[in-house]
């Protein structure tokens, strides 16, 4: 009952879906939600395979993968999405760390955001839509508990980075048992994907690597310029490593534009 209710805290905490009224809430609950985070992406995950399925089924593939995309940013509230941007503008246009700081905690949306949000959810769709439609299911089922992996490695590797934050309760301690945990859910998605021939090994290796390579990236970034992380970060990651899972199936498709 104890995983259950971290489990459904987690899905509070990250979409709009509803959660049973007997689950409750106790902040202690929240310090140790971080491992169902992934499971939660596996949740958007098939909500947006879902959708870009059932808008395949009569529509060409561009435009089930906008609906599926807009499925998602529903699901979640634009969530990661408005960390995505908010620390695009934070990276963009603060030089030291008190002013990115400010900026990231801004509720407004600056240029960096606005342009970075555009670039990023063009990218996303554009990719999607380039894939076979079997493909691109098994992407979204890939992408999501994987890049919400890839935002939990900060949580766990590294600090925090203001004083008080909306993330800061997550930030506390995560055991490398809790990401075992974490990670286990995405190793049973890429198992049953692989099983069922939704994506084959090179795909999923490319997806992986290019996860790793995107939060490695990011993370280097905001030690050097803030020195560990914030909320916005887990959702610029988080957007960042989806993107990069979407371009990594496509790849290995090998329909380079010069090939």
């Amino acid at each position: 009952m104890r995983q259950l209710r971290l489990f459904f805290i987690a899905v509070q905490f990250f979409t709009r879906l509803p959660i049973p009224r007997w689950v409750g809430f106790e902040q202690e609950w929240l310090h140790h939600a971080s491992r169902y985070f992934p499971l939660v992406g596996l949740v958007v995950g098939a909500i947006a395979a879902g959708v870009y399925a059932a808008a395949a089924l009569v529509l060409p593939a561009p435009v089930a993968a906008v609906l599926s995309t807009a499925a998602t940013i529903y699901a979640t509230g634009a969530f990661h999405e408005d960390g995505f941007a908010d620390t695009c503008d934070g990276l963009g246009g603060g030089m030291t760390r008190e002013r990115v700081l400010e900026i990231m905690k801004d509720p407004r949306v600056g240029a960096y955001g606005a342009i970075g949000v555009v670039c990023m959810l063009g990218a996303k769709c554009s990719a999607l839509a380039m894939l076979p439609p079997s493909s691109a299911i098994g992407a979204l089922l890939l992408a999501h508990p994987l890049s919400r992996l890839a935002a939990t490695s900060l949580i766990w590797r590294m600090e925090y980075a203001r004083a008080e934050g909306k993330a800061k309760p997550l930030a506390e301690r995560m055991t490398t048992a809790e990401f075992t945990i974490a990670a286990a859910t995405v190793a049973l998605a890429a198992a049953i994907l692989l099983m069922t021939d939704a994506l084959d090994l090179r795909a999923l290796l490319a997806a992986l690597v290019a996860s790793i390579a995107a939060t490695w990236w990011l993370a280097r970034k905001f030690a050097r310029r803030i020195g560990g992380y914030t909320g916005d970060c887990l959702g610029a990651v988080q957007q960042l490593a989806e993107v990069a899972i979407y371009l990594a199936v496509l790849a290995t498709l090998g329909h380079g534009a010069l090939a």
